[in-house]
């Protein structure tokens, strides 16, 4: 998927043109982002925005189905705060799967967060250590996720296996 994406455009940016986008994250999410004093980058990468801090892919900036803009933490971002809402917990035999990028099937999930509705971007993390796996958008409201028992439940965007994942 991402093998044809190179990045571009990668400029500096000021901390007062983008911190409407990081408040509104951080309310999301419920997490304290805390970039003050960082060196705060953009880029574009394939149909994505990037924002870094200190060098690191911190936020992805995405489009839903309505073309309506979303953003979000990229996996790297979801390291530092695994706290955060939106999350959906799958058990060890769906990780290889999400590895390849395919699809989370609502049978290997097991938990998650009171808040996610359908159309909603969620972090998918294990449910044994908590780490984040990949990124997708909500096929069901969090109660259809952990109570249904056949489908797909997160039609995935970006998972650790991506080149996103190892970029520095």
């Amino acid at each position: 998927m991402t093998n044809d994406w190179m990045m571009k455009k990668r400029r500096p940016v000021r901390r007062k043109n983008i911190a409407p986008l990081l408040k509104q994250l951080e309310q999301d999410l419920a997490v304290d982002l805390n970039v003050e004093g960082g060196f705060l980058e953009m880029a574009e990468y394939g149909p994505w925005t990037m924002v870094f801090v200190d060098k690191t892919p911190i936020v992805i900036e995405l489009t839903d189905d309505n073309d309506e803009r979303c953003v979000f933490l990229t996996l790297r971002g979801f390291l530092d705060h695994q706290d955060a809402n939106k999350w959906v917990e799958v058990d060890h035999g769906a990780i290889p799967f999400l590895m390849n990028g395919a699809d989370c099937m609502v049978a290997g999930i097991h938990g998650s967060e009171e808040s996610v509705e359908e159309g909603d971007l969620v972090w998918i993390r294990d449910m044994k250590h908590k780490r984040p796996l990949a990124l997708g958008w909500a096929c069901m409201s969090s109660e259809a996720l952990v109570s249904q028992t056949k489908g797909k439940g997160i039609k995935t965007v970006h998972w650790v296996g991506d080149e996103l994942w190892e970029m520095e």
